[in-house]
């Protein structure tokens, strides 16, 4: 039950999968997650991030297990385990969760533009012009996607550097005694990290536009690395900054962390730094627009750029709704569950699945 093979002037070379994976996970959840995870396991919440992030690893080896043993993407996956009709069926949840999830990041950065620059900026405007670009985007193609996926990480990487201010006025202390939470809490802290660690399940659906895709497996495992590095050093650098009391009231504790920044040309970075996360969101909406426009036309065989006008239509049309804190927060909860039971429910499942069908269809075949 292999798929049509995708050309491969349209194909991407294995080590871009390392800039696609950091891209989609590095989004808005970066500025504010320790608070969420220090409710949970305290400032022991740093060991919940490295546990979370060797899960994740253990989740790349299935997806790419999956896709090896199915022959293509998610969709085809679904094809070879329950049949063409149930499987189209299975795979078309998945264009929900993706509309969704960039639903989330985009209404999430402009509640941050809202409070921290520009209170009276309007959502519909400001959305319909990032989708705009969105869509001039993805119309040019996946590889163009991942252009932009590898600028979007790579030019504002700079922003890393800006986080070492914090460290002179930093107490390392505040972190002992370590280990003083039980394994229940850091297992629920690790939970939290749901919304921010998000994304990386986006190869079980660019999958056939790898070259060679065996290859691409440890620059996958790499970008996961590197993000939970980047996520741990930055909570120990927060938890060290803050006490517990304060860090209980910084829904955006990374920003806070900038008003520190002092430099000759600026007064306020945090300015500086939400107006470079305009880049860094840039391609998680890229990538999960393009996945369920992606999803539209393998599952009801509708053109691909129709597809897009949909996924940026419902977008609009339900993010003028999410117009208070409450709802917003309720939004990001809800997404990060539907991740969480994505991940580590689901692909499991679907694995066990997928290597039962094999047998069977071995048997068949002797």
């Amino acid at each position: 039950m292999k798929e049509q093979p995708i050309p491969e002037r349209l194909q991407i070379s294995p080590f871009l999968v390392f800039y696609m994976v950091m891209s989609i996970q590095i989004g808005i959840g970066v500025l504010g997650y320790q608070r969420i995870i220090a409710m949970d396991a305290g400032y022991d919440a740093w060991i919940s991030i490295l546990f979370a992030g060797g899960c994740i690893h253990v989740i790349i080896w299935l997806i790419y297990k999956i896709c090896e043993t199915a022959g293509g993407d998610i969709v085809t996956a679904h094809k070879y385990v329950a049949g063409n009709f149930i499987g189209k069926a299975l795979s078309a949840i998945f264009i929900g969760y993706f509309i969704l999830f960039s639903l989330t990041v985009l209404r999430t950065f402009i509640e941050v533009i809202q409070v921290w620059m520009f209170p009276e900026i309007n959502t519909f405007w400001f959305s319909f012009g990032f989708l705009a670009l969105c869509v001039y985007i993805i119309f040019g193609g996946f590889r163009t996607v991942v252009g932009i996926a590898f600028f979007g990480l790579v030019l504002p990487a700079y922003l890393l550097l800006t986080f070492g201010w914090a460290i002179k006025f930093s107490n390392f202390y505040n972190l002992l005694p370590i280990w003083d939470h039980s394994v229940k809490e850091l297992l629920t802290a690790s939970f939290h990290m749901s919304l921010t660690f998000i994304g990386f399940e986006s190869i079980i659906f660019f999958y056939p536009f790898i070259k060679e895709p065996r290859k691409s497996q440890k620059w996958a495992h790499l970008a996961v690395m590197t993000t939970t590095l980047i996520y741990t050093i930055l909570a120990i650098i927060t938890f060290a900054y803050f006490s517990e009391d304060q860090l209980s009231k910084q829904i955006w504790a990374s920003l806070t962390m900038w008003k520190i920044v002092e430099m000759p040309f600026v007064e306020r970075f945090e300015y500086i730094g939400i107006a470079n996360w305009n880049l860094i969101i840039l391609p998680n909406i890229c990538i999960s627009v393009w996945i369920a426009s992606r999803l539209i036309k393998r599952v009801f065989n509708i053109r691909q750029k129709v597809g897009v006008f949909f996924v940026v239509a419902a977008v609009l049309s339900i993010i003028t709704f999410m117009d208070t804190r409450e709802k917003i927060n309720m939004l990001n909860d809800y997404v990060g569950k539907m991740g969480f039971i994505f991940n580590f429910i689901y692909i499991p499942l679907l694995f066990a699945a997928v290597m039962i069908a094999k047998k069977l269809k071995k048997g068949k075949k002797k």
